[in-house]
């Protein structure tokens, strides 16, 4: 079955601290995904022999059902549509906004 969300869509946080943020899929998973500059958390490392002590800030992953494309600032639904290209053997899925009909990605 083929995938709602890809590597670099844009999408919108639709629940939680991060409500309302829009940003890009760096990373996923079968059911998370990790959004750019999304879900912050401070990460305290100790030091080692070789690296120092620090303080980072890290994007935790965030389960799809919390997230949704983003069309003009708003969530949209999305369809599958099947595309039999003229003279072709395959057919191709291509995924589009329900809103306004226009193909994602």
């Amino acid at each position: 079955m083929a995938k709602k969300f890809k590597k670099g869509d844009q999408v919108i946080v639709l629940t939680g601290s991060s409500k309302g943020v829009s940003g890009k899929i760096t990373a996923l998973t079968s059911d998370k995904v990790i959004v750019e500059g999304v879900n912050l958390a401070t990460v305290h490392k100790k030091p080692t022999s070789t690296n120092p002590g620090q303080i980072l800030k890290v994007e935790k992953p965030i389960h799809i059902s919390n997230i949704s494309h983003v069309e003009d600032g708003k969530a949209v639904k999305i369809k599958f549509v099947t595309d039999a290209g003229e003279g072709k053997i395959f057919t191709r899925k291509n995924r589009v906004s329900k809103k306004s009909g226009k193909k994602i990605g």
